[in-house]
């Protein structure tokens, strides 16, 4: 059985490897998400990650598929109780505002529980830093939501080490509820936006970390060697950088752990962020049943002093 994490100070213990939603209803249709889901929880995980803006990118979406998407899942499947549902407010306009105005905090929170089926969301995050609202009105709002019961736990995305300090002490010194998760983008070849005061900061004071692109799109799958493979995914493209830069350095470190340890790709990147100061748990997204299952043993692979080091060093 997975061993369960405790997520930061909270009282959420999760699984150390979290499913992202970002492709349900996007480049997976209702029978490849369903697959996906059943083959997650199935294998050991516990906590789902969405947004309500997934996937307003996509021509003729508005939002909210990927939350409507899980809610179906969730009232088919009967599994609620077994999982732990992750949201996110502040990218997707609509009622009452923009980004974190207290009305939009409040609309989107009703929103996102209709699409998800659900009285409760586990982990509700502030999904980008909003300086054109005061951080206590923020924190004011999102205490509304904590004390009616619509969320257990408030994390934060996208902030940056000051803005994350001074909105937590803040909602200290007021006595309310305030981050105690954050989601950041960190990987092997992404470490510049967590690494150093931020991390630091969340280490101190045990603020729970579930970084994403854990996989960085799908580059440290290892699938990604040259210029002909950018066409194997919508996200191709984002490669050109990785390839041109350090990213045959890390593919070729990872290609040395994989022959020592039997382990894929993906699951020595996730592995490795599991090792990793502050972290709890990484986010992995994926469109078939089968990737999962590549993806769970992650939660078992226990990488070696010397395997973590050459990976480190080889993404500096």
């Amino acid at each position: 059985m997975t061993e369960l994490r405790r997520l930061g100070a909270s009282d959420l213990k999760i699984a150390p490897l979290v499913l992202g939603g970002n492709v349900f209803g996007w480049t997976a249709d209702r029978d490849a998400s369903f697959a996906v889901l059943d083959a997650f929880v199935d294998g050991g995980g516990t906590m789902i990650d969405t947004a309500d803006v997934y996937s307003a990118w996509v021509p003729g979406h508005r939002g909210g598929e990927s939350e409507t998407m899980i809610g179906d899942w969730l009232r088919t499947s009967g599994k609620r109780d077994q999982v732990q549902i992750a949201t996110k407010v502040g990218m997707l306009p609509g009622d009452g505002g923009e980004k974190l105005a207290p009305a939009r905090i409040a609309a989107a929170c009703e929103a996102s529980l209709k699409r998800l089926g659900t009285d409760y969301i586990d982990l509700y995050f502030a999904h980008q830093d909003d300086e054109d609202t005061p951080q206590d009105a923020v924190a004011e709002a999102f205490a509304r939501l904590v004390e009616a019961g619509k969320v257990r736990v408030l994390g934060a995305s996208n902030f940056r080490a000051a803005r994350l300090k001074s909105a937590i002490e803040g909602a200290r010194a007021a006595g309310l509820p305030h981050y105690q998760v954050l989601q950041p983008e960190y990987n092997l070849v992404s470490r510049t936006k967590f690494e150093g005061e931020l991390q630091d900061y969340c280490v101190e004071f045990n603020v729970g970390v579930v970084p994403y692109y854990g996989l960085a799109s799908g580059f440290l799958t290892g699938k990604y060697r040259s210029a002909d493979d950018l066409n194997k995914s919508v996200r191709g493209g984002r490669m050109t950088e990785l390839l041109e830069g350090k990213g045959q350095a890390m593919l070729a470190a990872m290609d040395g752990v994989a022959e020592e340890t039997g382990a894929t790709h993906a699951q020595i990147a996730l592995a490795w962020l599991m090792a990793q100061p502050g972290v709890t748990a990484p986010i992995a997204s994926a469109t078939r049943a089968e990737q999962v299952r590549d993806l769970l043993p992650a939660m078992e692979l226990r990488l070696s002093d010397h395997q973590l080091a050459r990976l480190t060093d080889a993404g500096v």
